[in-house]
């Protein structure tokens, strides 16, 4: 019912920024906390970044603080990641994730019950 679909991915140079987005369709005002997780070849998919239904609240994971961003735009049904001074490590799939329960901005995977595709970010060195 819902549906989530990323967007802004691409292929950067290491230093270089990229914003991504994240647009919510379907029954958008079901949407409550939103987050962002990636996942780079052969590894386990890891918490970047949550912001909470109101926007008043976000949890960013350590690794990635003080380059990534995360927000959001209710009226546009869109949440965002910008990241910053990216590293050839941030070369991942970057997923969008939404629940319609809490609102909190939670860093665990199991928490979000939609999903978006993905959108592939490739940092070069």
């Amino acid at each position: 019912q819902v549906q989530l679909v990323e967007s802004g991915g691409g292929l950067v140079q290491a230093g270089d920024s990229l914003k991504l987005s994240c647009v919510v369709s379907g029954r958008p005002f079901s949407v409550k906390a939103m987050a962002w997780f990636r996942q780079a070849p052969g590894k386990e998919r890891e918490f970047v970044a949550a912001i909470s239904s109101n926007g008043a609240a976000t949890t960013s994971s350590t690794f990635v603080k003080g380059r990534f961003s995360i927000s959001r735009d209710n009226a546009k049904n869109t949440a965002y990641l910008q990241m910053n001074s990216l590293k050839p490590e941030d070369t991942a799939v970057y997923y969008c994730a939404a629940e319609s329960i809490r609102g909190e901005p939670a860093t665990y995977a199991t928490y979000y019950d939609y999903w978006g595709q993905g959108t592939q970010v490739t940092v070069s060195s």
